[in-house]
């Protein structure tokens, strides 16, 4: 990187960090450290939500799975804005009348401690994970990239998250995310243009949609089903619209990370207008960031792409006696991309000119070469685990950051950086906080301490944002990469997130079913959900479905058993 490109990493994370420890500072109780005093505007609680969710893996994995796949995940966030809706009319309200700190507050009220805790502990393992991916993914990468230690670029993201977070706690937290999504905005909305305009002067916008069209990646919407076979299919409409629902319902309604944006409210419809701010706009902005991934696959189409985009992992086998077999490889690779390349013009050509026998003959010469293309990846791939066996050797999360240092001018580099340093910071921030807060309040203040004062909590709150802070840094420097990332993380998710709604579902709207019944019936349905991970090929969208559902079935099953009586037991 250039000097420019660092002056513009670090002042604008130095303004961020700077903006939100002055901003927040002077939180005096737990009230406004865990709260925001109840001060948030609608438009700082949707930037925060959408922020949350955004994380750097979104910025990184994301166009690499488009470049990959195509358009298709998008399906994947097509139940979220229903879920908006339903949340805001029912759960919100709720929340608001308890004054709750946390979510989990209120099963304790419908139910009983025992699964208030359950929850709560449900939450803190899968949440605690996916804090440990969150700085993990962008620091593996950015390490590779710019030739840091994995433990130093692990440190540096953490610890300044760990600083301001525990500094000004949840407001800090929602403050600094306006910036940060200014930031991560404005910087793929730059690198969208940039990437077209790269593109030769006879391929116009419209030419670059065609060819990404015709060569599969316009794939937005699927509707296709089949009993038999799309069960294993990660995304289409239907998984979208029922998994998607059933994730989006879990993590916004029942996870804390989420939950303490929208409990920080100034009232009831700032909340309300601040979740479906991001109901409303969630789906262009994942649309956008596909799209731009699927622009840098239409430029690599005209310029050669590396043969493996993680460069470092690659470069480790040079010097081995697998050297020369990588070297054939990568002459074959540039020989099929120029008689690829030629196709590709051709079938701009054919475009153009709207000739529908010559579209079809230069879009299977394209496919084919496209398949032969992908085979002489894999055998690369091959090559590096025989080389160098504990390499990492899927490299999608590599594509984006390797064409952003490749091609972007000075000062660009540094601002796409930024975009996703501040996208790790705002996620990891939120989780932290959204721990810290489960921690206090539903296990420590609830079980462990009971008197402490208000001074006692708060410091508590600090010091366990810390200790999760080392938590994450720690996981992330001892994890290994999960297929791709943002998958990754949606899966660990899924794992946990069905059980949790369907508590929580019960609770909201199934009166007959009691505590005891309930507690039962989820570790029942985490127990299922964890043999469908783990011994059949169900897509991990449909567990967000199955874990919910066997809470609520297991839940009548086991009160018709236990009856009355084990609800006077209980009580």
């Amino acid at each position: 990187m250039k000097p420019l490109d660092w002056i513009v990493l670090l002042g604008t994370l130095g303004f961020i960090v700077s903006y939100g420890v002055w901003k927040t500072r002077g939180s005096k109780d737990i009230e406004g450290y865990l709260k925001g005093d109840n001060s948030m505007k609608w438009w700082t609680i949707g930037l925060s939500i959408m922020a949350t969710q955004a994380s750097a893996i979104t910025f990184l994995s994301t166009p690499g799975q488009a470049y990959e796949d195509g358009m298709r995940f998008v399906q994947f966030y097509f139940g979220l804005p229903i879920a908006m809706v339903i949340i805001s009319v029912t759960v919100i309200p709720i929340f608001y009348r308890l004054k709750v700190f946390t979510a989990y507050e209120f099963l304790e009220n419908r139910f009983d401690l025992k699964t208030r805790s359950l929850a709560a502990m449900l939450f803190l393992v899968q949440r605690g994970l996916a804090a440990g991916i969150t700085i993990y993914a962008p620091a593996i990468i950015l390490s590779t990239m710019l030739g840091w230690s994995l433990t130093v670029t692990n440190l540096i993201i953490g610890v300044v998250v760990i600083f301001y977070t525990m500094s000004g706690g949840t407001k800090a937290v929602s403050v600094t995310q306006k910036q940060q999504m200014a930031v991560m905005m404005g910087g793929m909305i730059i690198a969208g243009i940039m990437v077209v305009s790269y593109l030769p002067a006879n391929v116009g916008f419209g030419d670059a949609v065609a060819v990404a069209g015709k060569m599969g990646k316009m794939n937005i919407v699927d509707f296709s089903w089949d009993w038999k076979t799309s069960w294993d299919d990660r995304y289409n409409f239907w998984s979208g619209m029922t998994g998607g629902l059933f994730l989006a319902l879990s993590y916004f309604g029942t996870d804390q990370s989420q939950v303490a944006r929208y409990l920080g409210g100034k009232s009831l419809g700032e909340s309300r207008l601040g979740l479906l701010f991001n109901g409303l706009l969630k789906i262009p902005m994942q649309f956008l960031i596909l799209f731009i991934g699927v622009m840098v696959f239409v430029f690599y189409q005209f310029n050669q792409p590396p043969v493996f985009f993680n460069d470092a992992a690659k470069s480790k086998v040079y010097g081995t006696a697998y050297e020369p077999e990588l070297q054939q490889l990568e002459v074959k690779h540039t020989q099929l991309f120029e008689q690829k390349q030629q196709a590709v013009q051709q079938l701009v050509t054919a475009l153009k000119a709207e000739d529908e026998a010559a579209i079809a003959t230069a879009q299977t010469e394209v496919n084919a070469l496209t398949a032969a293309g992908k085979e002489v990846r894999e055998d690369v791939k091959a090559v590096i685990r025989k080389a160098v066996p504990d390499a990492e050797t899927k490299d999608t999360d590599y594509v984006f950051i390797s064409f952003i240092m490749k091609y972007l001018p000075t000062g660009l580099v540094g601002l796409l950086l930024a975009v996703i340093f501040s996208a790790a910071m705002s996620s990891t921030a939120s989780e932290l906080n959204a721990l810290a807060s489960t921690t206090v309040v539903d296990i420590y203040k609830r079980s462990v301490k009971k008197d402490g004062d208000a001074t006692h909590y708060l410091n508590a709150s600090k010091m366990l944002t810390v200790g999760w802070g080392v938590i994450a840094i720690l996981f992330a420097t001892y994890a290994s990469l999960l297929d791709n990332l943002i998958q990754a993380v949606n899966i660990i998710g899924s794992i946990f997130y069905g059980t949790i709604l369907g508590i929580f579902l019960v609770a909201f709207y199934f009166k007959r079913i009691r505590g005891n019944a309930v507690f039962y019936a989820a570790l029942l349905a985490e127990a299922v959900v964890l043999y469908c991970h783990f011994y059949t090929d169900i897509a991990f969208l449909w567990f967000n479905v199955i874990g919910c559902v066997a809470v609520i079935i297991f839940g009548f099953i086991l009160q018709g058993l236990i009856g009355e009586k084990g609800n006077r037991a209980e009580n």
